[in-house]
């Protein structure tokens, strides 16, 4: 008897790479733009490499490998600002909350309202959390935040952001950061089921 046909092999999906910190990085341009997509709608970042260049070069790269994929905004604070930037998947998380990079001298660019910081917890700390202010906060300006860029467009959309939740736990009722690297997005959609994300993040040609 002729042997039997083998079944045809299914043809392979191909899936993006995960965006880890191994990977290449790359030195960002001058000035560049990148649109993020959110559950409020998009808003566009415009980023000056002369601000914070090392801040220029993690977003470019972060935005690059799609990394800001269902990223919460997990601290929305009225009057102050929108912070997130922790990945969803706690596995990846871990892995870049380790990843990180040099601060940048201050080049007396202020922290206005619009205006997008790496968050720090001291000295060259910075990872992947990030804020937005949503009004002008000088007062930051001399605790090492230091602005890489400026949100162009749909400011609109970030003042639409859901701020329900407040100030995150232990001292307020919010998402814990203990937990959201943890547990990640799993914690906080079952918890807190009204914040919105980043869907997607990509340059703008």
């Amino acid at each position: 008897k002729p042997a039997a046909k083998a079944p045809k092999a299914e043809p392979k999906q191909e899936t993006p790479p995960m965006p880890t910190p191994e990977q290449p990085t790359e030195k960002a341009p001058a000035s560049y733009k990148a649109r993020f997509k959110t559950t409020k709608g998009d808003f566009v970042l415009e980023v000056t490499r002369a601000w914070s260049p090392n801040g220029a070069d993690r977003i470019y790269n972060l935005v690059k490998l799609g990394y800001f994929t269902d990223i919460a905004f997990f601290r929305v604070l009225d009057n102050f600002v929108a912070q997130g930037g922790i990945h969803g998947d706690p596995g990846l998380s871990a892995r870049w909350r380790n990843a990180r990079f040099q601060d940048d001298p201050s080049a007396g660019q202020s922290n206005a309202r619009g205006t997008m910081v790496f968050a720090t917890a001291g000295p060259n700390t910075r990872t992947t959390q990030f804020f937005i202010n949503f009004k002008d906060n000088g007062m930051l300006d001399s605790m090492g935040f230091t602005p890489f860029g400026k949100v162009v467009s749909g400011m609109d959309v970030v003042d639409k952001l859901y701020k329900g939740y407040g100030e995150g736990a232990p001292n307020g009722s919010g998402p814990d950061q203990g937990r959201v690297q943890a547990e990640g997005n799993a914690y906080l959609k079952k918890d807190f089921p009204k914040l919105d994300y980043i869907t997607s993040a990509a340059l703008e040609k």
